[in-house]
């Protein structure tokens, strides 16, 4: 593909996602299926596509502050940021290069926006204000800061990174040591994740949907943070388990393998269409105890007939998703405080009728991925003070017990809540309390 078309291809992505109207995946899928035939992408084209407008998002205060100096639309100049970004990590990767990775995207520019270029390559780090070295809005940072301290800039540093690629085995099918053995077999090197015991970790973006293994269901994408959640519900064979937020099932399909396709799981959601999402992944599993189901509201008349019937109720609440920013870094610009401030009584809401199923003796695990103290330990305080019938569980002493490595660190000083951060534990961010109903 030509540098120009590749250029104006960029600098049309970048305009539709700057307007934060839907989340980026989305757009970035929309505008792939709407210029296959204008453009005719292939795998790289895209690659670059996608890597381009993920980096505008991730940088976007430095390129703000870059851009004016430029010339032409303000689009195309953090398209060509974006874009060099790209070249330069793609070059780094692949170790020290004979060519400039640049020379491809100066083919597209003229000589006013190659000579912009190479002034805003030579602008130190820095030398910036902190605004445009940590690419937060400001509601943000404080709150980061309060909770990390030092480990501020190093989280950062991860949150303004692309993810690695993590995969759950379905150790109802297959095993961790074999399925690594048929990845390396396939040219993927894959290591284990170093505290969930079904994770593998991959480095790059393998076309895992066309090899064997991922079409016959031993793999599953997803990050070890979600995965440790479900090992954290210790859901048994035979018993009676629900997973209240379910989603496109990832947690719960982490849930019925654990469950050996024995007992009944249901996998509640308001959106039947994320329900939808779950159905050829469900196929896949094997999985037979697993009862997907759209509810209108936490209320609804099914949860009624169920309340006082569950051993284990896993809800993974909806939440503003800031630890996934590796992931989505349309988030931290698509979300606000007022945003957060009305999740907080959904979730406060949502935790109390999900509480409800519970039987005595029964496991109750709260869980987000955000970063926020307000979505996470004051909601499980709140809900603690609000609900005596239930005695917190030390999250650290649970996952001890499961045999989980280095337990304690991934937790609250006090144990007793999971707390996972990206650049201690490689991880998204995630929270967890659980509870035991009395």
């Amino acid at each position: 593909m030509h540098p120009n078309a590749l250029l104006e291809a960029c600098t049309e992505l970048v305009r539709l996602t700057l307007k934060f109207e839907h989340p980026a995946d989305a757009v970035v899928s929309k505008f792939f299926r709407d210029y296959r035939k204008t453009y005719a992408f292939g795998p790289r084209e895209r690659a670059a596509l996608a890597e381009t407008t993920y980096n505008v998002l991730r940088n976007k205060l430095r390129y703000d502050h870059l851009a004016p100096s430029g010339s032409g639309p303000k689009e195309r100049r953090l398209a060509i940021l974006g874009f060099a970004d790209h070249l330069q990590v793609g070059a780094n990767r692949q170790g020290k290069p004979s060519y400039n990775p640049l020379d491809f995207l100066f083919g597209a520019l003229n000589k006013q926006e190659a000579a912009w270029l190479e002034a805003c390559a030579k602008v130190q780090t820095s030398d910036l204000l902190e605004r445009h070295r940590h690419n937060l809005p400001e509601w943000l940072v404080e709150p980061l800061k309060a909770q990390v301290g030092d480990g501020f800039w190093p989280l950062v540093a991860q949150l303004n990174s692309s993810a690695p690629l993590d995969l759950r085995v379905n150790t109802f099918t297959d095993k961790r040591e074999d399925v690594q053995k048929e990845l390396k077999v396939a040219g993927i090197q894959a290591t284990p994740t170093p505290f969930s015991p079904w994770g593998l970790r991959i480095q790059g973006k393998p076309a895992l949907s066309q090899l064997d293994l991922f079409s016959r269901g031993a793999v599953e994408v997803q990050d070890e943070g979600s995965q440790l959640l479900a090992l954290l519900l210790d859901a048994k064979r035979g018993e009676m388990v629900c997973d209240f937020c379910a989603g496109a099932g990832g947690k719960t399909l982490a849930i019925g393998a654990s469950m050996r396709s024995t007992g009944r799981l249901y996998a509640f959601d308001t959106s039947g269409h994320r329900l939808e999402a779950l159905k050829p992944r469900l196929a896949r599993s094997k999985l037979s105890n697993v009862h997907p189901a759209a509810i209108a509201h936490e209320r609804d008349d099914r949860i009624k007939r169920l309340s006082g019937k569950m051993d284990r109720v896993l809800v993974d609440a909806p939440c503003s998703g800031l630890g996934t920013l590796r992931r989505n870094p349309d988030l931290k610009w698509r979300q606000s405080p007022q945003s957060v401030a009305e999740l907080t009584v959904k979730q406060m809401a949502i935790l109390a009728s999900a509480a409800r199923l519970l039987k005595s003796g029964g496991r109750l695990v709260y869980a987000t991925c955000s970063l926020l103290p307000e979505e996470n330990e004051a909601i499980a305080q709140a809900f603690s003070a609000a609900h005596p019938e239930f005695t917190p569980l030390s999250v650290s002493e649970t996952l001890q017990a499961l045999k989980v490595t280095d337990a304690a660190s991934l937790c609250s000083a006090d144990g007793l809540y999971l707390r996972l951060w990206p650049h201690l534990h490689a991880s998204d961010g995630f929270f967890a309390a659980a509870w035991t109903a009395k």
